[in-house]
């Protein structure tokens, strides 16, 4: 395993890189290295790396990178992220059993080819099943709440667990998962449906999404939640942010609830871009909006906290 020989875990099957970058993985196409990558062969790899790894070193689970701003600095400790081992997809009844690393639009096109409705709201949400779970994903209409039976988790000392829809605790863009637990796989419920009539919504879903949001650029889906009985976009739009540009960072004139790389954006550009729109807007309206992006690492090299 190549760089493993300093690694503090040993007989690990899967891929192991020390100083990782991480930039070109994520939709923004920014961020520093992880000190170390690991992407587990299987479930009983990511289980003895959990058991064996020091209590002190942090893990941060990474799955698409598309609504996260990886800062400068890198990320310390062990960033796992899955892959092939962790994106099955099968068909039980009128449920779908999802592998973690599984893409949303891939679940929702799977539940159209077994003719199971209910999942199409997937096809809007950029980014993986796991990722989805952790934070109640929704779009459309929907979210994971009103659709997940159970998931499976690793927890963070690596022993199996099946959760079940109540014991997530699902709030708006929330979840209570256990802390340091890994989303492996989930249940999804579906309802049979005419698969071509399930196949249009996917399509118009897309359609939609493709004429309302900057799909097609470095970006990072939704930066903040919608406030209570607000539309974040509106709200920022009304505060004179759309179009705002901090160096080649940009709020969208498409969708003023998307930030944008316009080419050379660091981590800290796209940062202090959102939080020169939460200022204006809670001057603006009284609003004070919070992130949906989730910001994690360090700012520079020498900083030691994630």
């Amino acid at each position: 395993m190549t760089g493993s020989s300093n690694f503090p875990v040993t007989g690990l099957r899967g891929r192991l890189t020390p100083n990782a970058p991480l930039g070109p993985r994520a939709w923004f196409r920014v961020g520093g290295p992880a000190d170390w990558l690991f992407v587990p062969e299987d479930q009983d790899d990511l289980a003895l790396f959990l058991r064996e790894k020091p209590a002190t070193m942090p893990v941060t689970v990474l799955g698409a990178c598309s609504n996260v701003i990886i800062r400068d600095g890198g990320i310390a400790g062990t960033v796992i992220r899955l892959a092939r081992g962790f994106a099955d997809i099968t068909v039980q009844g009128n449920s779908l059993i999802v592998g973690a690393a599984a893409l949303d639009i891939t679940v929702a096109e799977h539940a159209a080819a077994a003719a199971l409705a209910g999942l199409e709201f997937l096809a809007g949400i950029p980014g993986s099943i796991g990722g989805a779970v952790r934070m109640n994903a929704g779009a459309y209409g929907s979210d994971l709440n009103a659709v997940l039976e159970w998931a499976d988790i690793l927890t963070a000392e690596g022993d199996l667990r099946r959760l079940s829809h109540d014991d997530l605790g699902f709030a708006y863009r929330h979840s209570e998962l256990p802390e340091g637990s890994v989303v492996i796989r989930a249940s999804l419920r579906g309802t049979p449906d005419n698969a071509d009539a399930i196949r249009s919504r996917i399509a118009d879903i897309r359609a939609s999404r493709e004429a309302s949001q900057p799909v097609r650029a470095r970006t990072g889906g939704s930066t903040f939640r919608n406030p209570e009985g607000h539309k974040a976009w509106q709200l920022i739009d009304e505060a004179g942010c759309r179009g705002l540009q901090i160096g080649d960072a940009q709020v969208s004139e498409k969708h003023c609830n998307f930030l944008l790389n316009l080419g050379q954006a660091r981590s800290a550009d796209l940062e202090t871009l959102g939080e020169a729109v939460r200022e204006k807007v809670l001057a603006q309206s009284g609003v004070d909006l919070h992130w949906e992006i989730k910001r994690i690492g360090r700012r520079s090299e020498g900083e030691q906290t994630v």
